[in-house]
């Protein structure tokens, strides 16, 4: 029976974790992952093209070497874009390919990079204009039958997208960006389609790249000293709190953030104390 995948409530991002940013080695990535697990991050964020299409293998050379690992945490992975970049010499012009054959040959590549025989949750990365939902529908099919796949879901789509996807396949997570500087899901209906449909949101850039306004700064500042943390650690209790269950995507590579992250667990704001912060993000008093 389908279903979505139990997920930790904070999930680690790892799109900078390669040559993007910090070139881990083997031992950096194993590292990584099991403090992760140590704090009990469990569910691990990646995409084909991270890297340019390494930064899976490198992270799946860890789970070569402690297969034990595997059953100790979720993976969730993107296809769906063509990304120019050395490692695919035939991709000359960046696009996105949501066919049956497409999604096929990317979870097999995702497959053997991250040494595992199974995805927990397999997501469509951008919306693709050409999308056929049945076709789509088809290949995860295959997918789920097969056990390489266990749960499906979409990134970066829009509410209509969700919906007509939804006619041929179930979506269970959508990804996308949410944070104190990123509100527009909150009013645009993506939220509540996730509460109405049982979707899972997880959220990219979840700090909203830490680029505060000095208004927003000083309001996060504030109650950050009242709950004995930091400002960040309030943004991510903050939109951890929204009744969809926002799962926030750390895409840090420094174990110290992480630690730091666990934090926003034991942070409860009030419905005054959210929509202080709401406002000091917006620049205006609610009607």
């Amino acid at each position: 029976m389908y279903s979505t995948p139990w997920m930790s409530d904070i999930v680690v991002g790892t799109m900078r974790w390669g040559v993007w940013d910090a070139n881990y080695n083997t031992s950096n990535y194993q590292r990584m992952i099991e403090k992760s697990l140590e704090l009990g991050f469990t569910t691990f964020d990646h995409a084909d093209i991270y890297g340019d299409y390494t930064t899976e293998s490198g992270f799946g050379e860890v789970l070569k070497i402690q297969p034990s690992l595997r059953e100790q945490l979720e993976i969730v992975t993107k296809c769906g874009i063509l990304r120019v970049c050395d490692q695919k010499p035939s991709h000359y012009i960046k696009s996105y390919d949501s066919s049956k054959e497409h999604i096929l040959r990317s979870a097999e590549n995702s497959l053997m990079n991250l040494n595992t025989d199974y995805i927990d949750v397999l997501l469509i990365h951008r919306p693709d204009f050409l999308m056929n939902p049945d076709e789509v529908g088809e290949a995860f099919e295959l997918l789920y039958r097969s056990g390489k796949v266990r749960s499906f879901g979409v990134s970066n789509f829009t509410s209509s997208q969700i919906e007509l996807l939804s006619s041929a396949v179930p979506i269970g997570v959508h990804q996308l960006e949410i944070s104190v500087n990123a509100l527009k899901a909150f009013s645009d209906g993506t939220l509540d389609q996730c509460i109405k449909e049982g979707i899972v949101p997880m959220a990219w850039s979840p700090l909203g790249g830490g680029d505060f306004t000095l208004s927003l700064n000083k309001e996060l500042t504030k109650w950050s000293e009242i709950f004995s943390t930091t400002p960040q650690v309030i943004a991510l209790a903050w939109l951890m709190q929204h009744p969809a269950g926002i799962l926030p995507i750390i895409g840090t590579t420094k174990e110290k953030n992480l630690v730091k992250a666990k934090d926003a667990l034991r942070i409860q704001l009030d419905r005054q104390q959210w929509y202080s912060i709401y406002q000091a993000s917006t620049g205006s008093r609610i009607p």
